[in-house]
């Protein structure tokens, strides 16, 4: 199509047919002042703030609503033009509120911004400021009339780009007009999808979100977008969510693996972090999005592999110490990035904790197995029964770079008289006899001490084993304990007894074994500057649990060799720059549980493919290791009215997984909180280029 000449303010342009004046200009990089036009809603002229004189065109006009024509000359900055804006700024500001300051749009404002650009005050008319209670009921948003200038914004937004029309102007008991629901019905009465268009879209403070609902100093796509943001690995939830949602299940297990190469692992054990910010669970309960994740992983038919990309080979190799989560990311993208990798394990099995310390109840080893086959199918090289007595003769080998991902495997006694009892073990230890088949129990009571996921791991597989009573004690209380929620609750109905508000004396015992642990009930504990605890103990409440095995399961820490010669830091982790590299060491990098402590799988995931990327960057590369392994596939802006959206709770998984309808459905219930990332954020008078 010809493009049409057109002269703004002596500044000649070449701009399409058919755009509007207004739109022109912006695209131009030249600033006409506007309130009520956004570049993604259809334009009204309600502000008056756009008005423009066409040498020959008689009649002021609104430059939003008037089309470019060849030749046109236009003025925008006329004492006449610029005394109707200020008339149409003092209007709008005659009602409103004065206390900038305190608005959390302070210094983003769209309305203070023109405020100063048109050197406007509100000291020549007369003001009947607004005097609207602010409404703080919604779970997820905060309206504040006070400060609505009736742009109409949030109106079209609602309605033309969204198409739930929820928002119109309404008659107030004084007979105002004000934007508000319509009907004066709750959102929740016109079935609002809660996608924030109009918190977006306002350029005031009229409409904020909830303090609290959004995490503050993140990039802005991922402060929006709170389940991506808290995810370790930054996955794609919304995106994946909605292909699920689309039926497109191939497309959600690629987007999965864009960062996870063990998608199927962690729809069993992963600790949900993007659940507990799921913003859906301020409405009712927060979207399942483990078990869609499963679902997605259950559904892989592997079309994703015809689009890794693999670069060529560089020639370099790397040792990786540790064939758990995070060592078999590191040693799958490095690989991908062209570099030879090997992966020593000294357990006749990889996988670390997935496959030796996550009993098989919880996370089936089919799964983890088909995951690592993948790994090796990439071009790893895992070398199990292998374990590394020397860096120095390892690096001798031909190794350019050494990964350090050991896990913690070494449970923590506590200090207490009693624990070298024969009859007493380590969580880390008893968990990988129930995983190789070598624990077998002595007795039938088991009494477990501590309160963490890993604790109902041993508890459960006592059970498992034949035990007959399993209790549980631990220092917290049941609202304290480090144990996720559903693992307590599984727990609990198996039959594990839980003892909170314990401390434990001694273990008492007979001929090198333990037949007892004596307790203490503690009323409240605190750590004081050192991190030494500090109890207060009930009087008089000393007891013994009788037990006929006892297990430790008061935390872990790594096994580093000393031979290594690599420096530690309090509980035997490895002292690293930026959690990745060994201090004083630039042929050494550590990652995952052995430089942070005992964490989660997704955490793992996230430390491996962090070491990969910064060891691909020692290695001359640029340590790109992001991939997109299946096609962009723009969503569509528009919802739609859906009656029972708010309503729908939580379809919990029966039988163990989805079915395509209920999945479809569950996915359903997504906010969609990424759509409000791809409305556009108008620019303020200062940044444009021509003012």
């Amino acid at each position: 199509m010809e493009k049409i000449s057109i002269t703004i303010d002596g500044y000649s342009l070449e701009v399409d047919p058919g755009k509007s004046i207004l739109n022109a200009a912006l695209e131009a990089d030249l600033y006409i002042p506007h309130l009520c036009h956004h570049p993604d809603l259809p334009d009204v002229g309600e502000c008056r703030l756009c008005v423009v004189e066409i040498e020959g065109g008689g009649e002021i006009r609104t430059s939003c609503k008037t089309q470019v024509e060849d030749g046109m000359v236009i003025h925008t900055k006329t004492e006449k033009l610029n005394a109707m804006r200020r008339l149409s700024m003092e209007l709008m500001l005659a009602n409103h509120v004065d206390d900038c300051t305190t608005c959390p749009k302070y210094l983003k404002c769209e309305l203070q911004s023109l405020i100063q650009y048109l050197e406007v005050s509100t000291s020549r008319l007369r003001r009947t400021l607004n005097s609207v209670p602010v409404n703080t009921s919604n779970p997820l948003f905060v309206r504040d009339l006070n400060r609505c200038v009736s742009c109409g914004r949030c109106v079209r937004a609602c309605k033309e780009l969204r198409g739930v029309d929820v928002l119109d102007y309404q008659m107030t008991e004084d007979d105002r007009v004000m934007v508000d629901i319509k009907n004066h019905h709750s959102m929740e009465e016109e079935h609002c999808r809660f996608c924030g268009a109009c918190v977006e879209v306002c350029p005031t403070g009229a409409l904020q979100d909830k303090e609290g609902v959004l995490k503050p100093n993140l990039n802005w796509d991922l402060e929006l977008v709170p389940c991506k943001a808290e995810c370790p690995a930054h996955t794609d939830v919304p995106r994946y969510i909605r292909a699920i949602k689309e039926g497109r299940y191939q497309d959600a297990i690629a987007i999965i693996r864009e960062k996870a190469p063990f998608p199927h692992s962690l729809g069993y054990v992963c600790m949900a972090f993007c659940e507990s910010v799921c913003r859906r669970k301020e409405i009712n309960q927060s979207l399942s999005i483990r078990e869609l994740k499963k679902f997605a992983a259950d559904k892989d038919e592997g079309l994703w592999r015809e689009r890794a990309n693999f670069k060529p080979k560089t020639g370099k190799r790397v040792a990786v110490i540790g064939s758990g989560p995070a060592g078999l990311t590191a040693a799958y993208y490095l690989t991908k990035l062209g570099h030879e990798v090997t992966v020593f394990e000294r357990l006749p099995v990889a996988g670390g904790m997935l496959t030796t310390g996550i009993p098989k109840y919880r996370l089936p080893r089919e799964a983890v197995q088909e995951e690592i086959s993948e790994i090796i199918r990439a071009g790893v090289t895992i070398l199990t029964n292998t374990p590394i007595e020397s860096l120095t003769d390892l690096k001798a080998k031909g190794f350019d770079k050494i990964l350090l991902a050991v896990g913690a495997g070494k449970g923590n006694r506590l200090p207490i008289e009693g624990a070298d009892y024969n009859n007493v073990y380590e969580n880390i230890d008893f968990l990988k006899g129930v995983s190789l088949g070598s624990s077998e129990l002595v007795g039938d009571r088991v009494v477990v001490l501590g309160g963490g996921n890993v604790a109902f791991d041993c508890a459960r597989s006592a059970i498992r084993l034949g035990a007959k009573e399993v209790v549980i004690a631990c220092l917290e209380t049941r609202e304290a304990m480090t144990a996720s929620e559903d693992e307590i609750l599984e727990g609990l109905k198996e039959g594990v007894k839980l003892l909170n508000g314990r401390t434990f004396l001694r273990i008492e015992g007979l001929n090198d074994k333990g037949t007892g642990v004596r307790c203490q009930e503690v009323s409240s504990f605190t750590f004081d500057e050192s991190g030494k605890l500090q109890l207060i103990l009930k009087p008089d409440s000393e007891h013994v649990i009788k037990a006929d095995t006892i297990i430790f399961a008061a935390g872990q820490k790594p096994e580093i060799p000393q031979d290594w010669d690599v420096p530690v830091k309090r509980g035997n982790l490895i002292a690293t720059e930026n959690e990745i590299k060994v201090i004083g060491r630039n042929d050494l990098f550590a990652a995952g549980d052995a430089v942070y402590g005992t964490h989660s799988v997704i955490q793992a995931i996230a430390a491996g493919r962090k070491a990969a990327s910064v060891i691909g960057q020692e290695l001359n590369g640029d340590g790109d290791i992001e991939d997109k392994l299946t096609n962009d596939v723009i969503p569509s802006q528009y919802l739609g009215r859906e009656e029972g959206f708010l309503e729908a709770n939580r379809n919990e998984c029966m039988d163990d997984c989805y079915n395509d309808s209920s999945a479809c459905g569950e996915a359903g219930r997504c906010l969609q909180c990424d759509l409000r990332t791809q409305i556009t954020r108008p620019k303020l008078w200062i940044h444009y280029k021509i003012k």
